[in-house]
């Protein structure tokens, strides 16, 4: 089969302006509940987009630790491309792709980083293991074969057992939206598409987009 050939219709839902919150926190809220629901694969998994100095873009999946009124937070290390890319241009999109509700979620906003209490906090409730390896990987950096990762490892294990400390390097940020579409997938490419935009005051404008 050609790849051109490859498509869904999409008939599961509809969204209308009727249906939204208000606030597009809420509505996100409303949303991930209902990914949770419906047993997604993996509901908090979203695609992080930077740009580096030189205006040339990179993605990669992360996984969304928390959300609120403030924000979209998630952890890594500080030094790693995508660290460095949001210290020259702290600016980023977000974007979550529910396939079995045939939905998206696209998100745009400045870029904070989160509290080192905050930071703790988090490092310190992750499994032992993941906490091991945020100290024996240095993130995005070359390295000559898996035996040296796996030799790093061993070596964060034997200096400091069952309490490895968090790195000064790896800690949250947060994504301080601007920007939220929420995407419902039409028959015939028709696509359900409303977008809230951040006005001056603070306030959300919420729009329709064409598909």
């Amino acid at each position: 089969m050609s790849i051109a050939n490859l498509r869904k219709d999409y008939q599961l839902a509809s969204l209308a302006e009727s249906d939204v919150a208000h606030d597009p926190i809420k509505q996100f809220a409303h949303w991930f509940d209902q990914a949770l629901k419906a047993e997604v694969s993996e509901p908090n998994a979203m695609s992080l987009s930077t740009v580096n100095a030189d205006g040339k873009p990179s993605s990669r999946i992360v996984l969304i630790k928390e959300f609120d009124e403030r924000g979209f937070t998630w952890f890594t290390n500080y030094d790693s491309r995508k660290g460095l890319e949001l210290a020259d241009n702290p600016h980023a999109a977000l974007l979550f792709f529910w396939i079995p509700l045939e939905r998206q979620v696209r998100i745009e906003g400045r870029i904070e980083k989160i509290s080192d209490a905050d930071n703790d906090k988090y490092f310190h409730s992750r499994p032992l293991g993941s906490r091991q390896s945020a100290l024996a990987s240095a993130q995005s950096q070359t390295i000559a074969n898996r035996q040296q990762l796996e030799d790093k490892l061993a070596q964060v294990v034997a200096d400091y057992g069952d309490h490895p400390p968090r790195p000064e390097h790896w800690g949250g940020y947060r994504l301080v939206p601007e920007f939220i579409e929420f995407w419902q997938g039409r028959s015939s490419r028709l696509h359900d598409r409303i977008a809230y935009t951040r006005q001056a005051d603070g306030t959300w404008a919420i729009s329709r987009l064409q598909p």
